[in-house]
């Protein structure tokens, strides 16, 4: 590189090197062999700095945001040496993951229902190149979470482009409320913290109801799970609705119950919601009033790891749930947070669909997920193909999919791929 830069610099070994080549942005602290001042005024690398990274051979590899309190020491947010990390540089990136959204979701709306962009993720991390920041819309707020340092510094800049971004395309966003309470958040230095981004307003309650799939839905911004909702399930909430007509549905791990709605707006006869959390099923009871659906639905506060083996093993208690069920939905919780914990994560998979398979008669239904990117496609189909043989049933595939494509996967970085989903039919 002939140009001098006014970076900070941090020096890594080939084997990040590679790896950066390869597409992945990040490179991690056993990987770093020093960091040097920036060239043009001798300004040492703080952290949450931009940085200029450089294989240990003199070879460019990127510009990145600096985290040195964190194992994943640089994330790499730009690999073009003729990028200026200004204002008109982030002020693109917005842009960019806006026009994706609209492109990939903007004529998807179900017929008479809400633009599909009015409810979606904006900002996904890596994905659209901000390492470290989450940003969802919910109709007139952006709910927002930052995991890295580096983006906690550019959050001011980034927000009112973000607003200018989505006001200049039409849409009605008047604030931002920060989600900051994740415990990873320790790993950066940062502290825990919630509320609304004062510089934008701040409405007089973090409570709202939004629409998604023509259904409405209360939510509670500031305590329900992640930013209040869980977006990468849209469309394949609408696969469970397709089929769910004139079917009994059992919707495991519900949370504010969202399947189960679109089952029963889908025309089943019956859906019963099954969360342990009593705050996640008030909010699905209200929401199934909301929508005029209550009548056709239910819900019971359960483990659903203990519930399942209850209803397989006790007739009497699987009538009185509303059984027996031909449509089964389970989307859990990540049963893996990490690689070491995969192989018992892989077990809990094949066990909660082995619990399922059982109670579903043949010709039944069944919707199973993962959401851990940790479980991979394969290992999460082997469990299913290992529950179906204990249950002595064979599976035939509806369909197969994955995340919303407001979660886009950057190939290369198997992180951004996390949600597998498939829809069987028993025979």
């Amino acid at each position: 590189m002939k140009q001098v830069r006014p970076y900070p610099q941090v020096i890594v070994t080939h084997k990040a090197a590679c790896s950066l080549k390869a597409g992945h942005p990040w490179v991690f602290e056993g990987e770093v062999m020093r960091t040097e001042p920036a060239p043009t005024d001798g300004r040492a690398a703080a952290n949450g700095d931009l940085v200029d990274v450089f294989e240990e051979n003199g070879t460019w590899q990127g510009a990145g945001l600096l985290s040195e309190r964190s194992k994943i020491r640089v994330r790499v947010v730009s690999r073009n040496a003729n990028d200026r990390l200004d204002k008109a540089f982030w002020a693109r990136r917005v842009e960019w993951a806006w026009q994706h959204r609209v492109t990939t979701m903007g004529t998807l709306a179900l017929p008479g229902c809400e633009p599909d962009t009015t409810c979606c993720r904006v900002i996904f991390s890596e994905a659209d190149g901000f390492p470290g920041l989450v940003v969802d819309r919910y109709e007139q707020v952006l709910v927002a979470q930052v995991g890295t340092v580096g983006m906690g510094r550019l959050r001011p800049l980034i927000y009112p482009l973000l607003l200018q971004t989505l006001r200049a395309d039409g849409q009605d966003v008047r604030a931002v409320y920060e989600r900051n309470d994740s415990p990873s958040r320790a790993k950066e230095g940062l502290p825990l913290e919630k509320g609304w981004w004062d510089a934008a307003g701040a409405p007089d309650s973090a409570r709202l109801v939004v629409r998604e799939n023509g259904l409405s839905f209360d939510l509670d911004l500031e305590n329900s799970q992640k930013t209040g909702f869980f977006l990468d399930q849209k469309y394949n909430r609408r696969a469970v609705r397709q089929i769910a007509r004139g079917r009994r549905v059992l919707d495991c791990f519900c949370h504010v119950g969202p399947f189960g709605l679109n089952a029963a707006a889908g025309g089943a006869d019956f859906v019963r919601g099954v969360d342990v959390s009593a705050t996640a099923l008030d909010l699905a009871r209200e929401n199934a009033r909301l929508d005029g659906l209550d009548a056709r639905m239910d819900f019971t506060c359960a483990d659903v790891l203990e519930y399942l083996p209850e209803l397989v093993g006790d007739r009497r208690r699987l009538r009185a749930e509303g059984g027996p069920f031909d449509l089964i939905v389970l989307d859990p919780p990540a049963f893996t947070k990490s690689r070491g914990t995969v192989e018992h994560a892989a077990r809990g998979y094949r066990q909660i669909n082995y619990d399922a398979l059982r109670l579903l008669p043949r010709g039944g239904y069944l919707a199973t997920c993962s959401c851990s990117h940790f479980m991979t496609r394969d290992l999460l189909a082997k469990a299913i193909s290992q529950a179906a043989h204990d249950a002595n049933v064979q599976l035939k595939q509806v369909e197969e999919r994955q995340q919303a494509p407001d979660h886009p996967i950057l190939w290369g970085v198997p992180e951004t791929h996390y949600l597998d989903f498939f829809v069987f039919q028993v025979v």
